[in-house]
């Protein structure tokens, strides 16, 4: 996972992240061997080599203590770390002691649901590029789609900006005289690919919270509350798919501070 020079510089203590800038700028700093002077630099700790004064920062970093964290996103909130426009982020919603965090993945702005946070790049790679890790959704739409329409979409449409979703699992839930409401299953991520689909058969969506990461449900925990993943639950992101529902959800939970 990418992050900024002078973040990880002071992520391995050597200095503060303002101190970190001015290391960068007089050229004590190097990325695979070549020198980096340019502010907002970024490189993976996991893949570049990554050297301070002449010493490799990468052993340090190794030793960060990874946490895993499950977090029911609120609407309202950024999918990111960090934002140009200053707009609330999920990582506000984790207590700084546990240091420098990213979403695995995306939830839209107005989505709600399970993310999972976490300063594990690998892990983070696998889980949000992986094409076998289903993603559950619950989904209200304005208006009650047909059949046919919803049938369309099970075996796949191509969206407005050109891409072509993949077969989804859609399961009709208990609707209302003025909604539908869905159980949509995904393996793939596009950009608010859900409110695409539903947009292209004519029943824009109301509502949208996702429910389930894999074999990782949760239904304790109230949107901005989170708790850690047990270590089989992390494990089980790398185990066979029929050996995933293995994992135990560990019952503790933790209010945003």
């Amino acid at each position: 996972m990418q992050e900024r020079l002078q973040k990880l510089i002071a992520q391995a203590g050597i200095a503060s992240r303002r101190k970190a800038e001015v290391l960068i700028q007089e050229g004590e700093v190097s990325v695979n061997g070549e020198i980096v002077t340019e502010l907002g630099t970024k490189a993976d700790p996991e893949t570049d080599h990554i050297k301070v004064g002449g010493k490799l920062i990468n052993p340090i970093l190794e030793k960060r203590e990874k946490v895993y964290i499950l977090l029911n996103k609120p609407k309202g909130y950024l999918s990111s770390a960090a934002d140009p426009e200053d707009r609330p982020l999920v990582v506000d919603l984790i207590p700084k002691k546990f240091g420098s965090v990213h979403p695995v993945g995306r939830l839209d702005f107005n989505t709600e649901g399970l993310i999972i946070i976490t300063n594990d790049g690998q892990f983070t790679n696998l889980v949000a590029s992986s094409k076998k890790i289903p993603k559950v959704y619950e989904v209200k739409v304005k208006g009650l789609p047909n059949a046919n329409a919803i049938n369309k979409l099970r075996r796949g449409v191509r969206l407005e900006d050109g891409f072509k979703t993949a077969p989804a699992t859609i399961t009709e839930l208990k609707s209302t005289p003025k909604n539908g409401w869905y159980e949509v299953v995904l393996h793939e991520g596009h950009n608010q690919q859900i409110r695409k689909m539903f947009d292209s058969i004519g029943n824009s969506v109301v509502k949208l919270r996702r429910t389930a990461i894999g074999h990782i449900k949760e239904e304790s925990l109230k949107p901005g509350e989170f708790r850690f993943l047990t270590p089989s639950e992390v494990q089980g992101f790398h185990l066979p798919k029929d050996k995933r529902s293995a994992a135990k959800p560990r019952k503790r939970t933790a209010k945003k501070s």
